[in-house]
């Protein structure tokens, strides 16, 4: 009876242990940059992997990782192409015809590309249309982002604005926020975090961060950058493509820097994605703590 009771209590132990660890987690940076037609891959503390990932590409302005595999869509031609993490091209015209499309998302297996024409198209990751006027009647969107079964939808040229639509389609809230200037957007859990391309200096780039309820958190959580585009949040950490200084600065989700130019000497960088994975160490501390509990439970059950 002794052993079994040191076995639940190791199982809660453990498992309680995961909720007071800092998250920690490695991971690769995906980044498009445009004018070179290429996606370079980095790791999160900012060294180089391979700065030509992909290359040949038509103005990459988008990306999006999922399973895998690498989205990203070219606003040249028109196309979404598919290609593995490691570089290998698996379709590199998997969706044509696209009218200056110049951002992605992938959210329950489907792929959302907002195109110039102010309308969303789906589509499913086989390349398969699903709709192709998903959302119509938009401002020209300059970047989606998937969350909970809705989508974020970030648009420009007169006020900006991020609406929140299903990904049926139906509008929630066509101006959630307005009064920006986005060019990118991230969600992490209820928080929006918008890159904001400013006026009148290369460095009066924002971040913002709004709930996704459109509450304001902070209009200006990160200052002073060179016109960003691509933004990401993984780990606690939010990663900004700068498209005119050639650099993806890290800032923590409370606007603190923890470094302005992780990476740099990139060609006009506007896509970007982070493919995040937990450190071994916190998943082996998640097995053993279940293992616990179920041994626990077997013999609890065998000696009923």
């Amino acid at each position: 009876m002794k052993s079994q009771f040191r076995l639940f209590l190791t199982g809660l132990t453990l498992c309680a242990a995961l909720g007071t660890l800092p998250e920690t987690v490695s991971g690769q940076i995906y980044v498009a940059n445009a004018n070179s037609g290429t996606i370079g891959e980095y790791n999160l503390d900012g060294t180089t992997i391979n700065s030509s990932l992909v290359s040949g590409l038509n103005y990459p302005s988008g990306i999006a990782v999922s399973g895998g595999d690498i989205f990203v869509v070219n606003y040249n031609s028109g196309t979404i192409g598919e290609y593995t993490t490691a570089g290998a091209t698996v379709n590199a015209s998997l969706v044509s015809g696209l009218n200056y499309a110049n951002n992605i998302a992938v959210s329950g297996g489907n792929i959302f590309v907002g195109n110039s024409s102010g309308t969303i198209s789906e589509y499913t990751t086989s390349g398969s249309l699903v709709n192709a006027s998903l959302i119509s009647g938009l401002n020209p969107t300059l970047s989606i982002a998937g969350s909970g079964g809705n989508l974020y939808v970030a648009t420009s040229f007169g006020s900006g604005t991020i609406g929140e639509y299903t990904t049926a389609g139906a509008t929630v809230n066509a101006s959630l926020v307005s009064g920006l200037t986005p060019n990118g957007i991230a969600v992490s859990g209820g928080d929006i975090f918008v890159a904001n391309f400013g006026s009148g200096s290369p460095n009066y780039g924002t971040i913002s961060e709004y709930t996704t309820s459109g509450a304001t958190v902070n209009a200006s959580l990160v200052t002073g950058l060179s016109d960003p585009w691509g933004i990401t949040v993984s780990g606690g950490d939010i990663y900004v493509a700068n498209h005119a200084n050639g650099t993806i600065g890290e800032y923590t989700t409370s606007g603190a820097t923890v470094n302005a130019s992780l990476v740099s000497g990139l060609n006009s960088p506007e896509g970007l994605a982070v493919e995040s994975t937990p450190e071994p160490s916190t998943l082996a501390l998640a097995g053993l703590g279940a293992a616990s509990l179920f041994a626990y439970r077997r013999k609890f059950n065998k000696n009923k």
